[in-house]
């Protein structure tokens, strides 16, 4: 088992969350401390606040992982006068690095909403607002028989699942000829000599948006001095991804029934109920924490009901015109299932790396709100 470092764990929460998923005005990754230090311990969070910072240092953690951004908007100075630089100070005299996966954790898939629409059983659930949808190209590579699987594990991290299937590729055999000019320094063959070589074509979908980072492993790992490779534009284009999700009961059910399942499931102190309690409820939208913007997206969609929170009363009277049942679970308590949700992901892409490294979910969170 090996040791790992925060920047192979930000690697990690890369593969889950991938921050190119993230709204453009969110701030994601690794917040603060060194991409180098040594991780033996994790805790994972919802909120970046003093109690699980102080929980973090108090276990002998040295990497908190957080939804909502340690650091969110610009910071002028980092002084014990405010208390993010408080927190910041504590943080780094402790070796506490923090990394923060938030809007990328809602829209990916198995992030905040995909655990939502498990627990308050939603089937078939799809993204409510398509954001985007990753763009493949096809890699061919040559290389010398022998290398394939070295250079095929290089190439794994920027290759897309294919449905419930990983590291999708295809091998076929030649033969490369080549001349090394004065200069050059062969694996095989000899400068200025006509060369032929037994090789290997290997050829896999790329995930577009990381081609350079691709190319720059695939020369790493290559033995040739000239990396040989080709890319090719491809209509292939990955599953849709988004903003919340839409799905079906296995039942339909009041909105009345429906809102005291989701209470407990969340074990939410109080739900807000916008609609006729009486009114049978299917197909469900949902956003974790504040989704009220997808109000229209879920009414023509064909939502009976939106299960979401912070919802403001002018939100509340909209949704009344569109014919909209609307569910107010609370901010906290429609996000805090990531918690043990990418503890548990944290822990199998760990062991499947063979990292030793222990992951603690933080458990002093509570809702802010008391309800008289």
């Amino acid at each position: 088992m090996i040791t790992p470092r925060v920047s192979d764990i930000s690697g990690i929460t890369g593969k889950i969350a991938p921050s190119h998923l993230a709204e453009s005005w969110d701030n994601v990754g690794l917040q603060l401390g060194d991409p180098s230090s040594q991780v033996s311990r994790i805790m994972v969070a919802l909120d970046p606040g003093r109690p699980a910072v102080e929980a973090a240092v108090e276990t002998g953690c040295q990497l908190l992982i957080t939804h909502h951004p340690f650091i969110f908007t610009p910071l002028k100075k980092i002084s014990t006068v405010d208390e993010t630089g408080r927190l910041a100070i504590l943080a780094l005299k402790n070796d506490l690095s923090i990394i923060s996966l938030h809007t990328n954790f809602d829209i990916a898939p198995g992030g905040v909403n995909d655990l939502l629409a498990g627990l308050l059983g939603i089937h078939g659930a799809q993204p409510l607002r398509i954001t985007g949808g990753d763009e493949y190209v096809k890699m061919v590579l040559f290389a010398p028989r022998g290398c394939e699987e070295k250079l095929l594990a290089a190439m794994s991290p920027f290759m897309p699942h294919i449905g419930n299937y990983r590291d999708c590729s295809y091998q076929g055999g030649g033969t490369g000829r080549f001349t090394p000019l004065p200069g050059a320094r062969p694996f095989v063959g000899e400068v200025g000599a006509s060369h032929a070589e037994p090789e290997s074509r290997l050829e896999f979908l790329l995930v577009k948006e990381r081609i350079a980072q691709a190319v720059a492993a695939l020369k790493g790992a290559h033995p040739y001095e000239e990396a040989a490779y080709d890319l090719y534009p491809v209509l292939n284009r990955g599953e849709a991804y988004g903003l919340g999700r839409i799905g079906k009961l296995a039942e339909p059910v009041t909105a009345g029934a429906y809102a005291l399942q989701v209470k407990e499931r969340l074990a939410a102190t109080g739900v807000r109920l916008v609609g006729d309690p009486a009114r049978l409820v299917k197909k469900v939208a949902l956003c974790g924490g504040s989704g009220a913007s997808l109000i229209h997206e879920a009414q023509r969609k064909g939502a009976d009901l939106l299960v979401t929170a912070d919802v403001k009363y002018h939100e509340a009277r909209e949704a009344e015109a569109l014919g909209l049942a609307l569910l107010d679970a609370g901010h906290f308590s429609t996000e805090y299932p990531m918690v043990q949700g990418l503890a548990g992901q944290l822990r199998a892409a760990l062991q499947a790396k063979r990292f030793e490294a222990e992951v603690l979910e933080y458990q002093g969170e509570r809702e802010p709100f008391s309800f008289w």
